[in-house]
């Protein structure tokens, strides 16, 4: 069974009137490590992994023209060695009327892969106190009816004995 991660980077302009273009680089840095290793740059429409222990396994799921704004990337076949801090770093120039503006923004995120994620013994007992309850509730349900069925029935047969005796009466 293979899993992915997205690995998410948000960065937004202040007035959408402002044309820009943008381009997204992320970086890698092991457990400890000082130095990031550049893995991936992304100018729209091309995609490049830089680095090959991620080569294959990196795909762009951020915004798809010049000007980005999102600059997520999907990791798949997560293993215990993508487990670190990676840096994504945008850099946009803003295209003003005097003058262009570059801005630049980086976003830290961190990554652990662990073998299985452990069920916490409160969610099992959670889960087994619910079917426990859906099944009492659905038993209540159908004696409950039952005894109203027999109540219902046991009232209209009174009424019907109390009618035919009524009319043996007027006979």
């Amino acid at each position: 069974c293979t899993f992915g991660h997205l690995l998410g980077c948000i960065s937004c302009k202040r007035r959408e009137e402002v044309s820009a273009s943008t381009t997204v680089d992320w970086h890698f840095r092991p457990p400890g490590e000082l130095e990031y290793r550049h893995i991936f740059h992304y100018k729209h429409p091309t995609a490049d992994i830089l680095d090959d222990d991620f080569s294959g396994r990196l795909e762009w799921r951020g915004t798809q023209h010049d000007d980005i704004q999102i600059g997520a990337v999907y990791l798949s076949n997560v293993t215990f060695n993508d487990s670190g801090t990676y840096l994504c770093t945008l850099h946009r120039t803003l295209f003003l009327p005097v003058q262009n503006e570059e801005v630049s923004v980086e976003k830290e995120v961190q990554l652990t892969v662990v073998a299985v994620a452990n069920r916490e013994l409160t969610t099992v007992i959670a889960e087994i106190m619910m079917f426990v309850l859906i099944v009492v509730l659905q038993l209540w349900l159908i004696l409950v009816l039952v005894y109203c069925y027999k109540k219902i029935s046991a009232d209209h047969e009174r009424r019907e004995a109390k009618k035919a005796l009524k009319v043996q009466r007027e006979a």
